[in-house]
């Protein structure tokens, strides 16, 4: 009788382990759900508003790309044995690598949040026409000035979408907005400034009646920065 009574309750704490194993699993598969593939469909790395803003970064991951390959012509030009401007081509190579690596980062965090970019649909603007880089100097700069601006509106626009929604998680995002806040917009702001600088200095050295010789110490200034 003792041998009995022992072996139904080493069989019932069997059971009760056996039980509380199966209810996390029990809890796993009612919050997480089963996905087509055999995944869990909800346990995922995506939260806060990232559904709401994830088609908003994918058009500034497509505009940095845009705007690396538009700086990289602009470079390859004054790189030419006719321009033969070193000190711009400096300039536009090095904003066309850092749009470049800003896309990857992009991406990355895109990804890091559960969402996915995808380079098959064609960006909101539809097909861009391809850019006009055969300019002088000065209207270069002018060039780069609005491209910046444009950048930076563009971190604007997803950094306000993820700040000025509501408490409701599904449209408000500090985590993104903090990443575009350290990351992007006072990274951009100095761009801005810059550029703008280099265009109102050139505009006066090209002002006086000879100004090939301003533009040459002017190019020799940029390949020292």
């Amino acid at each position: 009788m003792k041998y009995f009574i022992a072996f139904v309750l080493v069989a019932g704490l069997c059971a009760l382990a056996q039980a509380q194993e199966q209810s996390c699993q029990v809890d796993v598969q009612s919050a997480c759900g089963q996905s087509a593939n055999g995944g869990v469909a909800n346990c995922n790395a995506r939260y806060a508003a990232i559904g709401h803003l994830e088609h908003k970064m994918q058009d500034y991951i497509h505009l940095q790309l845009k705007k690396s390959y538009e700086y990289l012509l602009m470079a390859t030009h004054f790189n030419s044995y006719q321009m033969n401007r070193p000190g711009f081509q400096k300039l536009y190579q090095g904003l066309s690598d850092r749009a470049f690596d800003d896309t990857i980062a992009l991406i990355k965090q895109v990804t890091r949040r559960g969402g996915s970019v995808d380079f098959s649909k064609p960006h909101q603007q539809g097909v861009a026409q391809p850019p006009e880089v055969h300019l002088n100097e000065l209207e270069s700069l002018a060039r780069a000035l609005d491209n910046e601006k444009e950048l930076t509106n563009g971190a604007i626009h997803v950094h306000t979408s993820a700040t000025h929604g509501t408490t409701d998680n599904r449209i408000h995002d500090p985590e993104m907005a903090h990443y575009l806040q350290e990351n992007f917009l006072s990274k951009q702001a100095a761009s801005v400034r810059t550029l703008s600088g280099y265009a109102n200095d050139l505009s006066k050295l090209v002002s006086v009646r000879e100004p090939a010789l301003s533009v040459y110490l002017f190019d020799e200034y940029l390949q020292k920065q």
